[in-house]
């Protein structure tokens, strides 16, 4: 299953996706898990120690790499570059690995010039293009709320775009917009998962708000995980009722895309 999970700053999805992909390397099969947030925090959220993560350069900082595959020097714009640069030994030369579980970090696409289509951006987008049209295990995507680094080539891989909100309403907003910005690019299964739950009010500001995005559950908001964070802690290392909310929204996911 290729999911990507988008949202807000700060409402937590990172703790979706560190969870998420721990769970399906736990119970099933191979995880990629792909950090596409400027704000790179994966790689604590799944478990790997801030020192590995440290040393891992992004892929769009990756100079010699970008000039080599597309023709192109980093931080050029609007020039041109190789329409088919080789990206298939990426994930494995550059990733994390832990047991089941590989960690890609992709950085940044410049937004100077000629916006995206630099040759860091073209690098990015058929590389994540390869990854979710091309490899065969599970793909946890972690990304900001623009969606910069997606073009409709990319997108016929995704099963399911999960947006992570809180009960707030500019967190609901941007889960508006992002269900937009999905649909444009040709993905229709869009959902929520709701955060920081404190009391019932909360999950029914949540669903008077959404315009009919489906929810496939919530979180609680749990001082534990914030612990966990400041700690550099997996969250699925340390809450168990986390790991078993996650489980449930997985098996509603999968339940939710055999209907559709």
């Amino acid at each position: 299953m290729k999911i990507a999970i988008s949202g807000k700053g700060g409402v937590g999805k990172t703790t979706l996706a560190g969870t998420l992909a721990r769970v399906i390397a736990a119970t099933e099969h191979k995880v990629l898990a792909i950090d596409a947030d400027p704000d790179a925090n994966l790689g604590s959220a799944l478990g790997f120690h801030l020192d590995e993560v440290e040393k891992v350069t992004p892929i769009a900082e990756m100079t010699d790499l970008i000039q080599e595959r597309t023709g192109s020097q980093k931080g050029s714009y609007g020039g041109t570059f190789k329409l088919n640069p080789k990206v298939d030994d990426i994930p494995e030369r550059f990733s994390l690995t832990r047991e089941n579980l590989k960690l890609l970090v992709l950085g940044t696409i410049p937004e100077g010039g000629g916006g995206c289509y630099c040759p860091e951006g073209v690098i990015l987008k058929f590389l994540l293009r390869h990854i979710l049209l091309q490899r065969d295990e599970s793909i946890i995507l972690d990304m900001e709320a623009g969606l910069e680094h997606l073009g409709r080539g990319s997108t016929k891989g995704i099963d399911a775009f999960i947006v992570v909100v809180e009960p707030g309403s500019r967190s609901l907003k941007t889960a508006r917009q992002i269900k937009k910005l999905a649909t444009d690019l040709g993905i229709n299964q869009v959902y929520v998962v709701g955060n920081k739950i404190s009391e019932a009010s909360d999950i029914e500001f949540i669903n008077d708000n959404l315009d009919g995005i489906k929810i496939l559950g919530f979180l609680d908001y749990d001082q534990e995980i914030v612990t966990a964070d400041r700690h550099d802690q997996a969250p699925f290392e340390v809450n168990q009722k986390l790991v078993e909310n996650v489980k449930t929204i997985y098996e509603n996911l999968k339940k939710e895309l055999v209907t559709n």
